[in-house]
């Protein structure tokens, strides 16, 4: 693809509405990055381990701004 076509196309993409705009960028993303099943599978599994763990009280959950800010702190030193 020419540079003039790739700019051609870009423009195209930025004019979409952003649900389309969307797609487009999920789908040059999975081309960079397939999907792999099995690990779509572990994944969700935690996910559900960890709803579980939060439903029964095993876990606690933090807030996202708490733990930005610790982020944030331990990192600018």
């Amino acid at each position: 693809m020419s540079d003039r076509s790739t700019k051609k196309l870009i423009e195209e993409i930025e004019s979409l509405p952003v649900e389309d705009r969307i797609l487009v960028a999920e789908s040059v993303l999975n081309t960079l990055n397939p999907a792999d099943p099995e690990t779509d599978k572990l994944w969700l599994e935690v996910a559900e381990q960890r709803v579980d763990e939060l439903k029964s009280g095993t876990a606690t959950a933090i807030p996202g701004d708490d733990v930005f800010s610790k982020i944030q702190q331990r990192f600018s030193k």
